[in-house]
């Protein structure tokens, strides 16, 4: 059997609403994941500082991002967009390619959205922290 063609590059607007999607889906991890249980905690008299609250929030989000790149390659809006992420050769990324891609993501959002706006010049159209990471998004085919 001959080897299948890569996989194209997905497009800056199936990219982008799947953005839009996992912001909700990561505004319903962090409700459960962070305001239940600090809710909870706080109920019992256990109170945390500011920076223990977003070294919380950080983790949660890494550990579901981490996690779900590494195991498939893909978030739940990246599987209903049919997106996928891929290291530089087309295959599944390695966990520190993972972890990088997640580090790099908070200064290209936080900054005025500067690693989205980046795929504006970027010949390929990817963003900067998949640039940076070593990893593109792929769109699949429609019969997976």
């Amino acid at each position: 059997m001959p080897p299948s063609p890569p996989l194209p590059s997905a497009g800056l607007g199936r990219r982008l609403a799947s953005l839009l999607y996992e912001g909700l889906v990561l505004f319903a991890v962090l409700l459960i994941g962070f305001w239940l249980p600090q809710a909870l905690l706080l109920g019992n008299g256990i109170q945390f500082s500011a920076r223990q609250l977003w070294l919380h929030v950080f983790l949660l989000l890494m550990l579901y991002c981490v996690w779900f790149w590494i195991n498939g390659g893909q978030t739940l809006p990246m599987k209903t967009w049919r997106l996928r992420i891929v290291n530089a050769n087309g295959g599944a990324i390695r966990p520190t390619q993972a972890l990088l891609r997640y580090l790099a993501s908070w200064p290209c959002l936080l900054l005025g959205g500067i690693g989205i706006l980046w795929a504006l010049i970027d010949k390929d159209r990817q963003f900067l922290h998949d640039r940076v990471a070593g990893t593109r998004i792929v769109q699949e085919p429609a019969n997976t």
